[in-house]
């Protein structure tokens, strides 16, 4: 098994906290092999963003990622850069009230991350609400390694809202599935 994930969107998402959060679940907690990288624009915040986990079962050989298995878009630009750069069949989870023009022949999951985080109480947890969504839909992580690395990464004062916003993330991508 081997799976290549590639988080995108704006600088101030979260997408780096994203997978690194990730990649903790998969390397320590479900004993799986993962490395993970970054790149993101000049303007710490706004501008693009992006991060990419690689998982697998056997070791990593290059830790770059071509074409994505799963491609997690919280902006427009983002989308705009690395919708195409995916597998056939890939596992696509968009904002949709981020993300307003896409490939319409690319099947999508929508996932109202930054509107879910919102209802939470904090926009600043959308990327833990996609992150649940990516367990849900792949399963490459299990939920209980999600949960543990997510909580030692956050405050303490913050894991509470944390743990709603991964629950909020795989409930959304279970209803979104079954909306489809």
């Amino acid at each position: 098994m081997k799976r290549e994930i590639r988080i995108c969107g704006f600088g101030g998402q979260g997408v780096v906290t994203a997978a690194v959060i990730l990649g903790k679940a998969a390397a320590v907690y479900d004993g799986l092999t993962a490395c993970q990288v970054q790149s993101y624009g000049p303007e710490a915040r706004g501008g693009a963003a992006r991060a990419e986990v690689i998982i697998a079962d056997h070791p990593i050989g290059y830790p770059g990622i071509h074409l994505a298995d799963v491609l997690v878009a919280m902006s427009q630009e983002a989308y705009n850069r690395y919708g195409r750069a995916i597998k056939p069949g890939a596992t696509v989870i968009i904002d949709p009230d981020l993300v307003f023009q896409r490939d319409e022949a690319q099947p999508v999951t929508p996932v109202r991350a930054t509107k879910i985080a919102e209802d939470l109480g904090n926009t600043v947890v959308a990327n833990i609400v996609m992150l649940g969504a990516v367990a849900a839909l792949t399963g490459v992580v299990s939920p209980e390694a999600l949960l543990a690395a997510t909580l030692e990464s956050v405050p303490a004062r913050f894991r509470e809202l944390n743990r709603r916003a991964l629950e909020a993330g795989m409930q959304a991508a279970g209803a979104s599935v079954l909306a489809r």
